[in-house]
C-alpha cells in the first residue's frame, strides 16, 4: 500500500478534526522549578519553595486568548513530582506550600479560567517521576499515576488535551491499557499527545518546526528529544503533529532570559501553523505567578506583526477543472489584487490526501509549489504580485480544497531564524 492510499483510508475523528483547526496552544510551564532555577529539579527541592507572591491564571489564560491561542496547556506535574493541585496521592504538592496557606489549587485556577474566556485546557502530567519512591515499582507506580491521572480526569471539567512528555521514560514501559481506558471513560474526547492511546504525536524537535511533507498518518513517533527512541505504532495511524516550543531559552522561567524575536516566532508560525501542523507555545509565569512584561510585550508585538500579515485576508472563489491526472482548481478573486501570501486550506476530514501542489498565475508562472497541504498551508511569495485569478493543481486522489485566500504583507516584519540559532537539543544539565 503506497503512503498516499494509506493516508486516504485514515480520516481524523471529529474531535481530531477540531483540536487541528484550532491550531495554536499557549504551555504553561511552572512549578517548583520556577522558584529552584532550573529546568529539570530531581524531586528534592522543598513544596515550601513553591511561593507565588502574585498568581494569576486568569492573566495567562487571557494572555493567551489575545495572542489567538484556542487552547492551553499546563504543567500540572513536571519530572519533578511536585504537583499544582490538592492530590491526595502524594503531600509533594501546592497544599505543602505557603502559597494560598495550602489551599491553592493552579489546575483549579486555570480551568475556571479557562471556561470564562471560552479555551480548551489541557493538562501536562509527567509519566516520569522523580520525586515519589514507588516510580522503582512499576506496578505500584502504574497504580499511583492512575490515581493522579483520574483526579485530573474527575474534578476539572472537559479537558481538550492531555499531555504525556516521553523524557525520561526510554525503556520505561507503563500501563498505556488501563491508561487508555481510563482516559476513554472520563475524558473520551480530549487528544492525547504521543504516548500510549495517542490521538496526536510530537513534531520531532522542540525548536517548533515542522517539515514539508506535514504527514498527518504515521507507523512510528519519537518518544522525546533526549533519547534516541523511536515509537512503533505497529499500524499506520492518524497522528497530526503538535510543534512545542517556548517563547524563551528555557521552558521555565528564570532570570536574565530573554524572549524570542518577533522575525524568529513569525519564522516558528509560518513553518508549524503554515505547514500544517499545531503550534504550542511556551509562555512561562514568574516568581510572582504573572507573565513576565517583558514576555507579555512580545506577545503583542507578535499579535500585531500576525495582523498585518494575515488579518485582511480575500478569499478566492473556487471552481474544480477536469484535468487529466491529480486536480485542478480555479481561483477566482474579486478583482486585480495585490498580495504576497498564499494561504491554502484542504477538506481533511475524509483524510489526508495532497501529495504535491503547485500555484500558478493565470499566465502559468508557478509563484509557490510544495508538498503537503493538509488544514492550512502558507507560502510567503518572493515579492508581491498581482492577479485576478489562480490556479492550483495538486496531485493526490480524491483531494479536495476548502478555501484559497491572499495576504498583502507589505511593509509588515519578515520571518527569519537568528544567524546563531541552535536548535536546544542538548538535555537540561540540572
Amino acid at each position: 500500500m503506497t503512503a498516499e492510499t494509506e493516508s486516504a483510508l485514515l480520516a481524523p475523528t471529529p474531535e481530531q478534526l477540531a483540536w487541528q483547526r484550532a491550531g495554536l496552544g499557549m504551555f504553561f510551564h511552572v512549578g517548583i522549578n520556577t522558584f529552584a532555577g532550573k529546568e529539570w529539579s530531581d524531586g528534592t527541592v522543598p513544596a515550601s519553595d513553591f511561593a507565588p507572591t502574585d498568581l494569576d491564571a486568569e492573566e495567562w489564560v487571557r494572555t493567551a486568548r489575545d495572542l489567538g491561542a484556542r487552547y492551553v496547556v499546563l504543567t500540572a506535574k513536571h519530572h519533578d513530582g511536585f504537583c499544582l493541585w490538592p492530590t491526595a496521592t502524594t503531600d509533594y504538592s501546592v497544599a505543602s506550600s505557603p502559597w494560598k496557606d495550602g489551599s491553592g489549587d493552579v489546575v483549579g485556577d486555570v480551568a475556571a479560567a479557562c471556561r470564562k474566556h471560552g479555551l480548551g485546557l489541557g493538562l501536562y502530567l509527567s509519566p516520569w517521576d522523580r520525586h515519589e519512591p514507588c516510580y522503582e515499582d512499576p506496578e505500584a507506580y502504574d497504580a499511583f499515576y492512575l490515581r493522579q491521572l483520574r483526579e485530573l480526569c474527575t474534578n476539572y471539567g472537559e479537558l481538550f488535551e492531555v499531555w504525556f512528555d516521553g523524557a525520561g521514560s526510554a525503556g520505561r514501559v507503563y500501563d498505556w491499557e488501563a491508561i487508555g481506558a481510563l482516559l476513554a471513560e472520563l475524558q473520551p474526547q480530549a487528544m492525547v499527545f504521543n504516548m500510549g492511546p495517542a490521538t496526536i504525536r510530537w513534531v520531532g524537535n522542540e525548536d517548533g518546526l515542522a517539515a514539508d511533507p506535514c504527514e498527518y498518518v504515521t507507523r512510528s513517533t519519537d518518544l522525546n528529544n533526549y533519547d534516541p527512541d523511536v515509537v512503533e505504532l505497529g499500524q499506520a495511524r492518524y497522528l497530526p503533529p503538535e510543534c512545542d516550543v517556548s517563547l524563551r531559552r528555557g521552558w521555565f522561567w528564570q532570570e536574565g532570559e530573554e524572549p524570542k524575536s518577533v522575525e524568529h516566532l513569525l519564522e516558528i508560525h509560518d513553518r508549524s501553523l503554515g505547514l500544517g501542523a499545531n503550534l504550542l507555545l511556551n509562555v512561562p509565569p514568574d516568581r510572582r505567578g504573572r507573565i513576565d512584561p517583558v514576555d507579555a510585550a512580545r506577545l503583542v508585538e507578535l499579535r500585531a506583526a500576525l495582523d498585518a500579515r494575515f488579518g485582511a485576508p480575500v478569499a478566492a472563489d473556487l471552481r474544480a477543472i477536469a484535468a487529466p491526472a491529480g486536480a485542478r482548481v480555479e481561483a477566482e478573486l474579486p478583482g486585480p489584487t495585490v498580495f504576497d501570501h498564499v494561504e491554502l486550506v484542504e477538506d481533511v476530514s475524509t483524510g489526508q490526501r495532497v501529495r504535491a501542489h503547485r500555484v500558478l498565475d493565470s499566465d502559468g508562472t508557478v509563484l509557490a509549489q510544495g508538498g503537503t497541504i493538509g488544514v492550512r498551508r502558507i507560502h510567503r511569495l518572493p515579492a508581491a504580485v498581482e492577479a485576478a485569478s489562480l490556479i492550483l493543481e495538486v496531485e493526490g486522489e480524491g483531494a479536495v480544497i476548502e478555501a484559497v485566500r491572499v495576504h498583502d504583507a507589505t511593509g509588515a516584519p519578515a520571518p527569519a531564524l537568528p544567524e546563531d540559532y541552535r536548535a536546544p537539543t542538548d538535555a537540561p544539565i540540572d
